[in-house]
């Protein structure tokens, strides 16, 4: 059931910073946007299409938001001639994550507790896949890395939906929550997320509209599979990856992000 509440806005200055451990990545539209997020998440964070599609440049960029009064991360997706990184030609990948490379402040080991925290927004009338189209992945580094183990995917149905994606480590797939996705269309949507990592391990989830503190979707479960065999680390994705399967059901996007928070044990990630 849907319920409301009151949220607390705490404004962050300047565009990526860490404040009592807590890892920052603001867009400030004066750095290079990949050299940006790398600085941050460290190594090559970015995994974009540019390669497939040169004459459009970067497909991270960063812009002014009119709603929010800051600048924002713009990732944009074409449904021709975008794929994945020319390595994939059934799907398409934008998307910032914490790898190998990243400092181990950012990576998740087994037992660690981490909460992430971010803002992100879907166009008005936004096209989701009746296939997968993930706006956000909690995946193995390593080992048994080949499916996520967290998935937030809009999804073509009657009507479009928001769902949340478990795969434990058996490979098998549950749709844990999901919600209208209308009214994440045009909205600037807050996430909060926290994750303690381990074969019993406990996840949760709130999507609050920042417009009027509703919450939109929420989950929480203290005995959950979130490990993978052979991995030594979990990790964080963000942007947009989505199959060509049903390529008629899509458009050209850009999905907004406006900040990330990452952090770790004691440390949270308040609102801003």
């Amino acid at each position: 059931m849907k319920r409301c509440q009151l949220i607390l806005f705490l404004w962050a200055i300047g565009n990526a910073s860490t404040v009592f451990a807590q890892v920052y990545l603001f867009a400030d539209g004066v750095s290079d946007t990949y050299t940006l997020i790398n600085s941050v998440l460290g190594g090559t964070a970015e995994e974009v299409p540019d390669c497939s599609h040169p004459d459009f440049g970067p497909h991270i960029t960063q812009a002014v938001d009119s709603e929010l009064g800051t600048f924002a991360f713009v990732f944009s997706i074409h449904v021709t001639p975008d794929n994945d990184r020319c390595s994939a030609i059934d799907r398409q990948r934008n998307e910032i994550k914490t790898y190998g490379p990243s400092p181990a402040y950012l990576k998740g080991f087994y037992g660690d507790t981490v909460t992430f925290r971010w803002r992100f927004r879907l166009a008005e009338g936004f096209q989701p896949s009746p296939s997968f189209t993930h706006i956000h992945q909690i995946k193995a580094g390593d080992g048994d890395a080949a499916a996520p183990i967290i998935t937030l995917t809009p999804r073509k149905s009657s009507p479009d939906r928001l769902q949340l994606i478990h795969i434990d480590s058996g490979g098998r797939t549950a749709t844990v929550a999901t919600a209208n996705l209308a009214p994440f269309e045009g909205n600037w949507v807050e996430a909060y997320e926290q994750i303690t990592y381990g074969y019993n391990g406990s996840y949760s989830i709130t999507l609050t509209s920042v417009a009027d503190g509703c919450v939109l979707l929420s989950y929480q479960n203290s005995n959950i599979d979130l490990w993978r065999t052979g991995t030594t680390f979990v990790r964080p994705k963000w942007g947009i990856y989505r199959s060509l399967n049903n390529r008629e059901y899509l458009r050209d996007e850009d999905v907004l992000f406006q900040g990330f928070c990452l952090a770790k044990g004691a440390d949270d990630c308040p609102p801003w």
